[in-house]
């Protein structure tokens, strides 16, 4: 933490609606099994931005302070007692998700959908979950993950969101030599471009309703793009897709999605639509005979996203258009929350 106060650290903190604050916090001490992680890049995601902007994430509305942050890597500080742990300095990925290892989906091997999970960064729960944007973190020490060799904190940085993306193009089934429509190019849709790439996608097809995402998405793998109205209009009804990865978090991309692939076509959904009920073409999934299925967060694909981004098959450089000093968290929430002006934004904690 450089010539900081070793008591204190710095953290992004919500208190509610249009609220975002740098505080000076303690520096958590690890207890058995733990380890502290200091913080060095934290990428800003969709639902810190929901936080600052409602003071809620869907039905999950702060009721205390919350530490924002899930996207997050840094080096290892300090084991506790008796923990087995990689040594201090060792570079590391966080894994956000504390599942209960005990419900029926955690048997089943998926913690992703665990009935009694908690979330870094996340309101759900009540207290609730501190997040990881701060300058030391206190985590299980299995849930810091040694990064590769020669992979660069920077664009790990990155690993949490590519393995949001990574699981949603494993719902999607086997890709290789298949046509797949991506509705969205924001971080995530353009990381479920560089997954299907890397899975073996013949052609990707990508839309969204600016210029600047969809450049992206060129960059990191797509074939085609498509700049779609403000109401989600597509002209992509005759596409006939093979499978269709909603990543919008808009009715009209899941519109765009069931009319888009061809009939008896999968579509993922990925990106989370606002709560309640949400319409949907329910007579064309039934006469098209399309499947839908649901994605979730991830569960153990952060593992394999870290190495496919050491050996560069995950090509993911061009999502990261800014990295702001923590200092300018405020700039960079900002920053975060225009798509005409950015793609994923980090936070940096290495600076003063």
């Amino acid at each position: 933490m450089n010539d900081r106060d070793s008591a204190t650290m710095r953290a992004v903190v919500a208190h509610g609606a249009g609220d975002l604050r740098l505080e000076e916090r303690p520096v958590p001490t690890p207890g058995p099994g733990e380890v502290t992680v200091e913080i060095r890049y934290g990428g800003i995601c969709g639902s810190d931005l929901h936080y600052w902007r409602h003071g809620a994430v869907g039905e999950f509305r702060l009721r205390e302070p919350l530490i924002l942050g899930h996207e997050i890597v840094g080096r290892v500080r300090e084991a506790g007692p008796g923990t087995q742990a990689p040594s201090p300095g060792t570079p590391v990925a966080v894994h956000p998700l504390a599942s209960c290892g005990r419900c029926r989906q955690c048997l089943a091997r998926r913690r992703n959908t665990c009935l009694d999970t908690g979330y870094l960064g996340s309101a759900a729960r009540n207290p609730h979950v501190q997040g990881g944007f701060a300058d030391v973190l206190v985590v299980p020490a299995e849930r810091a993950l040694p990064l590769p060799e020669g992979l660069d904190l920077r664009l790990a940085a990155v690993a949490e969101p590519a393995a949001v993306a990574w699981h949603a193009v494993r719902q999607a089934g086997d890709v290789r030599g298949k046509h797949v429509l991506v509705t969205g190019a924001g971080p995530i849709g353009c990381l479920v471009v560089a997954a299907l790439r890397a899975a073996g996608a013949a052609e990707i097809t990508v839309t969204d309703v600016h210029e600047a995402p969809l450049a992206i998405a060129k960059q990191v793998g797509a074939t085609s793009t498509v700049r779609v109205g403000s109401g989600g209009e597509s002209g992509l009804e005759e596409l006939a897709a093979d499978i269709a990865i909603e990543s919008s978090g808009n009715p009209a991309g899941l519109r765009t999605c069931v009319y888009g692939v061809d009939r008896g076509g999968l579509v993922v959904g990925l990106g989370l639509l606002p709560p309640g009920d949400t319409p949907v073409a329910a007579n064309a999934l039934i006469t098209r005979e399309l499947r839908l299925v649901g994605s979730f967060r991830f569960d153990d694909e952060l593992a394999d996203v870290l190495q496919a981004l050491a050996d560069s098959s995950l090509p993911v450089e061009p999502v990261v258009t800014s990295v702001l000093p923590v200092a300018n968290a405020l700039e960079g929430f900002e920053l975060a929350a225009d798509p005409a002006r950015s793609c994923k934004v980090l936070l940096d904690f290495g600076g003063a």
